[in-house]
């Protein structure tokens, strides 16, 4: 294998670690005693979560900055958040005007985040590929420098620094798992990793909504959904730069659905006391999903950013929880007379579980008129407590619908 051929080498990678270093954060690489008990594999975990953006696309976003002639205008992205965020902080830094095109519909944090970081934002398009080409016409409007945010030598070479980190700190790790969106940060790490060993496994990650590298390198049609909550890899049209790097240097792409996502962020923050994004928890989900391909395997991987919506992170604990078993939903039938309510809930405070809500209803229903419905949610310690519950409430006759999600 030649590294000329590709649009990038181990030595742009090493150059990009030089150029960056003191202006992001080394973040540690460490090994998950309880996540490997539960996966089978031995499980490292790189914390780009750190960083002052809390991803790692500050690495790849200022190593490019760092190339611009003096004298440029200003710099333009387009982004769903991270990129958006690196640029942004670092632009600043370093006295560069920065404008970031984001799509309609990008989580308000991260909006509200790049505008406190001092870019100008401008929201428009329905996906990143229109956000995209609304900043490429800006940019020619305004003559400002595009800022692309994979599709480009120096970011992947500055995204790559990641693995390298990973294999200073852990230098025989045997498979990396690694998320991709459009390729820029698996590109980076796949030319360093398999320059420093060449037998080392890399293995992308996808969600099942947006598997467009997959189709790409595969030459398969798997026919995403297109909505995910892993935004930062919400990519339609992989890099034609990228993919030349995936082709070459990456085994194998899986893919996660985005209920396994969903809970691996629960079981990351449960577990290791960090907030990962949809697209941090994928590498996890990825294991989570597919044991089998990782058992065995000293295993690195990325939580590459922390930027989750706080109302998405609210739902998706709430959603673990009933997976668990831990919320429940209880539909009971109970006869309309004096101390039915009460009864109803005595057992539910001698079983030891908690009422997080309750609703009582007459009025609509096919029920007898001597009958009345209750609904509760609960909080349980874990299923079989939750079906305790249920098994006390029909031993006291009522007739009880029992749901584990809500």
């Amino acid at each position: 294998m030649s590294e000329q051929i590709l649009p990038i080498c181990a030595q742009d990678v090493y150059q990009a670690a030089g150029n960056i270093k003191g202006a992001v954060v080394r973040t540690p690489t460490n090994r998950s005693i309880t996540l490997s008990e539960i996966t089978g594999a031995d499980v490292h975990l790189k914390f780009e979560i750190f960083q002052f953006t809390a991803a790692y696309k500050e690495r790849g976003a200022l190593n490019r900055l760092l190339s611009l002639p003096e004298g440029t205008k200003g710099v333009i992205a387009a982004s769903a958040g991270n990129h958006a965020q690196g640029i942004s902080y670092h632009a600043g830094r370093l006295g560069i005007k920065a404008t970031i095109v984001m799509p309609i519909g990008t989580p308000f944090n991260k909006v509200k985040r790049t505008e406190e970081l001092g870019a100008h934002v401008v929201l428009t398009g329905t996906d990143f590929e229109e956000a995209t080409q609304a900043a490429l016409e800006l940019a020619d409007r305004e003559s400002l420098t595009f800022i692309h945010p994979f599709d480009d030598p120096l970011v992947m070479a500055g995204q790559g620094t990641v693995g390298l980190e990973m294999l200073e700190d852990v230098p025989d790790l045997e498979t990396l798992i690694v998320p991709i969106g459009g390729g820029g940060l698996i590109s980076g790490i796949a030319t360093i990793a398999k320059a420093i060993n060449p037998n080392i496994r890399i293995v992308g990650v996808q969600t099942e909504a947006f598997p467009a590298m997959k189709e790409t390198i595969d030459g398969t049609s798997l026919a995403g959904s297109n909505i995910s909550i892993a935004e930062g890899i919400a990519v339609n049209q992989p890099g034609k730069t990228t993919r030349r790097v995936v082709k070459k240097l990456v085994d194998e792409i899986v893919t996660v659905s985005e209920r396994q996502i969903e809970a691996a962020i629960i079981t990351i923050m449960e577990i290791e006391k960090v907030i990962v994004e949809g697209a941090g928890a994928i590498s996890f989900g990825a294991i989570m999903q597919h044991p089998e391909v990782f058992r065995g395997q000293k295993v690195g991987m990325v939580l590459s950013g922390g930027n989750i919506d706080s109302r998405m992170l609210a739902n998706a604990i709430l959603r673990g929880m009933a997976r668990d078993g831990r919320l429940a939903r209880l539909r009971i039938t109970m006869m309309d007379q004096p101390g039915a309510l009460a009864l109803v809930t005595e057992i539910v405070a001698k079983i030891g579980t908690n009422i997080i809500e309750m609703r009582h209803q007459r009025e609509f229903g096919a029920l007898s008129l001597k009958q009345t419905e209750m609904e509760l949610v609960i909080e349980a310690k874990d299923q079989a407590h939750a079906q305790a519950l249920v098994h006390a409430l029909e031993a006291a006759d009522f007739k009880v619908d029992y749901a584990k999600t809500v």
